[in-house]
């Protein structure tokens, strides 16, 4: 057997959270999954994973090998870019974080152009918009939008983007403009579930005064897009960021209402975890990424 591929399968499997989740980041089939599992636990003697037809969940014994796996991988890898950084062309594979949204409308386009500037690396991408742990999921970096909590963890700044009070044109000629966010009370609110402020919108005026206001929420959603979605269907005002309506202001499809109000500026990063030599894959990403977003497609 290989055991070197096993053990990528391994973990590929426990980070997908099951064998058919596997397949995209492994590139190989549901049964050539299973295969190499199997092997590994015939080879180590021991059950690695307890296999229901609901759930994947690690034994004691896989929870140890895990843990193993993931260090020997993340050594080949490191060894890998020694090898790149002597010669200036980046091997291996890189994996990285993003929040949904903003990874679907300004990543996701940016992957080609990277491969085919590297084309000896492997890209795997996951998005999605909980923050996930870098040393214990093996990514090699994410893109985080909001204040960082104190880490382990290193950053570099890529963009900001602006949080944007907003309505259809439909919707204000039904229940009225707003001139104060006091205005809010008496209004329908769609609001985003991971908003660090809760319920509770906050926003500067005119002559730096501010005021924070509790909204009365008609939806709550966990996602950016629905929110969006759901003004765009008249249902009440949103408090998103600029880089997932933007085209919406500039269509006219959504006004920004009180726009003496400003809410947050909120920073987007890049975040990977402390190395005392950090990949030249990730250098060379990281680069990427700055200059990818100098000037942003929501500010252009």
């Amino acid at each position: 057997m290989d055991l070197f591929q096993g053990m990528k399968t391994f973990v590929a499997v426990v980070e997908a959270g099951s064998f058919v989740g596997a397949m995209d980041s492994t590139g190989l089939s549901k049964p050539a999954i299973s295969r190499h599992v199997n092997e590994l636990e015939q080879h180590l003697g021991v059950r690695l994973l307890q296999r229901t037809t609901r759930r994947l969940s690690l034994t004691s014994e896989g929870e140890t090998y895990l843990q193993r796996c993931r260090d020997i991988l993340l050594a080949v890898d490191e060894a890998e870019s020694e090898l790149s950084d002597s010669s200036g062309e980046i091997r291996g594979r890189l994996r990285i974080g993003a929040p949904q949204t903003f990874g679907a409308m300004h990543l996701a386009a940016l992957w080609g152009r990277f491969v085919t500037e590297n084309p000896h690396l492997t890209l795997d991408i996951v998005l999605a918009d909980r923050v996930v742990d870098l040393v214990e999921e093996g990514f090699d970096l994410a893109v985080r939008i909001g204040r960082l909590p104190d880490s382990g963890l290193v950053s570099r700044k890529l963009a900001d983007t602006r949080m944007v009070l907003c309505a259809s044109p439909e919707y204000v000629a039904r229940h009225g403009q707003l001139t104060h966010p006091q205005d809010l009370a008496a209004h329908a609110a769609i609001s985003y579930s991971y908003w660090s402020g809760g319920d509770t919108w906050s926003f500067k005026g005119p002559e730096n005064e501010e005021i924070s206001v509790r909204i009365r929420s008609r939806l709550h959603a966990n996602n950016g897009d629905t929110c969006r979605a759901a003004a765009l269907a008249h249902q009440g005002i949103i408090l998103q960021p600029d880089f997932l309506i933007h085209e919406d202001l500039r269509s006219g499809a959504l006004i920004e209402l009180m726009p003496d109000w400003r809410a947050a500026t909120i920073p987007i990063h890049a975040v990977y975890p402390t190395r005392k030599h950090l990949p030249l894959k990730v250098r060379r990403l990281l680069d990427f990424l700055v200059e990818a977003l100098r000037e942003p497609a929501w500010r252009s």
